[in-house]
């Protein structure tokens, strides 16, 4: 037996090293050392079961115990040498824990594998993650309100089709988004159940024969419950895959929102202004002020949407148990967690960076006959069909285009050719404000409405 060999806790049954090259292919320890943190926090839990199992001493818990604070903050300050040789940040931490306290760190290993450790390990840093994710959310969303709550009653076209459709207010619009997001938050939340399950005790793919105690580890560690089956601990990972299709969702709202910003920033609307700390300048043209941040977050979006894609694909092929496939699990999922906890932070930063240009808006209410729907509303009031009041409209909207005005601005007897049931009382049905006002209900964009909105959204956020 070589001595490169006998390096590996494996290596027993082979007869010649691994090559350089297959080292290097199937080692993970540069991506995943990122859960060393719970990997510690897992190991620690099981020597402390194995202890009070009476499967190790209380001495080899109290060497552990002593040897994982020592490995803890050589990896905070950055002494660890991480060694490819060792494949992973599991055995990195194993190794470097037997060379401080001896057999105790030999003795850790029992009653489990790296396959319900890695399981463990994966479900202990995406609960993490989905906490920290709770938080971010939280913050993005109330940014959202504060920007309703100050621009509650500030007009500006609807649109559908992107064509002008009914008056809205802007406080109305970011509340939209509030909701999408905080749907995103329940969707989090939810996928945190499933994932807080404990899989350790799973050992390899068919449990362990010595006298573990499960439920006391799952408390250890703040889940709450074990995996019933061996094999689906430590094979499956769709959890993993349910928390990424939420990140997909989050941020295809999120792009939603950048593609309104970036247009809405363009002079040929000019409805926002974004704070300079989130665009940047052109290197040819002096002028230009473009915005960077939604524009990425466009472009991030896609690829969450791939790591979702490449976890799904990962999976659907798969036998049972356990398959070395599931190394490839790590860096999607790492990198949606890095990518939806980057996005949040920077976009609860530019919501309160916006400046909405309200004169702009209350100017693009002019163009596209937004009260149109006003007035058909207004002769169904006077007993006309809907259908009827429909096309008399209709009407008065083609005469009002072919005399280049908007529907206020027309005569009440150039209304009254096409709807006789008019009076004078219709020109504040077709105000802006009047719009408005009249849409006086729980989700209707009523000035009054969208104030008591914000005030139930912030009750929410808590």
């Amino acid at each position: 037996m070589t001595s490169n060999a006998n390096q590996y806790t494996w290596a027993g049954r082979f007869s010649e090293p691994v090559s350089d090259l297959v080292k290097r292919y199937t080692a993970s320890v540069d991506f995943d050392q990122r859960m060393w943190r719970q990997d510690i926090r897992g190991s620690l839990a099981h020597a402390k079961m194995l202890a009070k199992q009476g499967i190790i001493s209380a001495q080899d818990l109290a060497d552990i115990e002593r040897g994982m604070a020592v490995v803890a903050q050589e990896i905070e300050s950055g002494q660890l040498a991480w060694s490819i040789d060792l494949e992973d940040v599991h055995l990195n931490i194993e190794k470097r824990l037997t060379a401080l306290v001896g057999d105790a760190g030999k003795r850790l290993h029992t009653g489990r594998s790296r396959n319900d450790q890695v399981a463990t390990d994966i479900r202990l840093y995406l609960r993490d993650s989905i906490d920290d994710i709770q938080l971010l959310l939280k913050a993005f969303r109330g940014a959202l309100v504060d920007l309703a709550e100050k621009e509650a009653a500030t007009p500006m076209p609807g649109f559908t089709h992107l064509q002008v459709a009914q008056p809205v207010t802007f406080g109305h619009h970011m509340l939209a988004y509030f909701e999408m997001f905080g749907r995103d938050a329940e969707r989090f939340a939810d996928a945190r159940k499933r994932t807080n399950r404990l899989p350790l005790g799973s050992a390899a793919l068919a449990g362990t024969t010595y006298p573990i105690d499960r439920e006391f580890v799952a408390a250890e560690l703040g889940f709450e419950a074990v995996c019933e089956n061996s094999l689906d601990a430590v094979s499956d990972r769709d959890f993993a895959i349910e928390f990424t299709a939420a990140c997909a969702l989050l941020m295809m709202h999120i792009s939603r929102l950048s593609e309104e910003l970036v247009m809405w920033m363009s002079p040929r609307v000019g409805f926002i202004q974004i704070a300079d700390r989130f665009c940047t300048g052109s290197s040819i043209m002096p002028q230009k002020k473009n915005p960077d941040v939604p524009e990425l977050a466009r472009g991030k979006t896609g690829r969450v949407y791939g790591q979702l894609m490449s976890l799904l694909t990962l999976m659907k092929s798969q036998p049972l148990a356990y398959n070395k496939d599931n190394q490839e699990d790590k860096e999607p999922l790492f990198d949606a967690v890095d990518t939806v906890t980057d996005t949040l932070r920077i976009f609860a930063d530019m919501a309160g960076g916006i400046t909405v240009r309200a004169d702009n808006m209350k100017a693009a209410l002019t163009q596209g006959f937004a009260t149109a729907t006003d007035l058909a509303d207004y002769l169904v009031k006077k007993g006309l069909p809907f259908r009827d009041a429909h096309e008399a409209v209709g009407h008065a909207v083609k005469a009002a285009e072919a005399k280049g005005v908007d529907l206020p601005q027309l005569t009440l007897d150039e209304i009254r050719a096409f709807c006789p049931q008019v009076e004078s009382d219709v020109f504040a049905v077709l105000t802006v404000e009047g719009s408005l006002a009249s849409r006086n209900h729980i989700g209707g964009t009523a000035p009054e409405q969208v104030k008591a909105a914000i005030a139930r959204a912030r009750q929410r956020l808590g």
